[in-house]
């Protein structure tokens, strides 16, 4: 069953981004909108782009993303989680969209489905940090988990949402990817300072090093 073409991104902003100055590896995220209407074409999918956008401001190691739009099917969604973390080896799969209790919500089972470990820490942060904005977070079934080396993650399905959890939650996630034995993930500490116990952590390079001292 085919996700099909990754949909049309708003002017600016690419499928790629991160710096060669930064000490982390290169990594691959898999970006995942559910939506029966953005993948039909009724209107332009905005969740997406928005954590496309975090991962462009929070990022810093060389990194590029796999983004697709596709249908509230729970059979196509965990064809496409299987897909990005088996064939395009993402090392961090984010989904938005799916996750409330209505009858076509199916996100949270479609990971659970294909995911081998839950991580329900990861749920249970993100409907805390959405309590402090709005009462119906408890609504909110996302849940994550892991699927080999991949780190299965799902948001909620409005951008400024997405922002107010990504942004918090994401500081423990380039230890749970260290942990996976995957690459080493540098963020720009300005937008989130992942948290690292001192033997995960990377010394700058000298040449960076060098020019910050100058």
């Amino acid at each position: 069953m085919s996700a099909g073409p990754a949909p049309q991104l708003p002017a600016g902003l690419a499928l790629s981004g991160g710096s060669a100055d930064s000490v982390g590896d290169p990594v691959r995220f898999g970006i995942v909108t559910v939506s029966d209407r953005a993948s039909a074409g009724i209107y332009d999918d905005a969740s997406g782009p928005a954590i496309l956008q975090f991962f462009h401001d929070a990022i810093k190691s060389p990194w590029e993303a796999v983004y697709r739009v596709i249908p509230d099917e729970q059979p196509l969604i965990e064809a496409t989680l299987r897909a990005l973390c088996d064939d395009e080896a993402c090392s961090l799969v984010v989904t938005t969209g799916g996750t409330g209790p209505a009858p076509r919500d199916v996100t949270p089972e479609a990971t659970e489905t294909v995911c081998d470990r839950m991580m329900p820490g990861y749920g249970e942060q993100m409907r805390a940090i959405s309590l402090r904005y709005v009462p119906t977070a408890v609504l909110s079934r996302q849940t994550a988990g892991l699927r080999g080396k991949s780190l299965i993650l799902n948001l909620p399905g409005k951008p400024k949402s997405i922002r107010e959890t990504i942004d918090e939650v994401f500081a423990s996630i380039p230890t749970c990817i260290d942990l996976l034995e995957g690459p080493y993930i540098e963020t720009h500490e300005a937008v989130v300072k992942a948290f690292r116990p001192p033997a995960l952590r990377r010394e700058a390079k000298p040449a960076a090093a060098g020019r910050a001292q100058q």
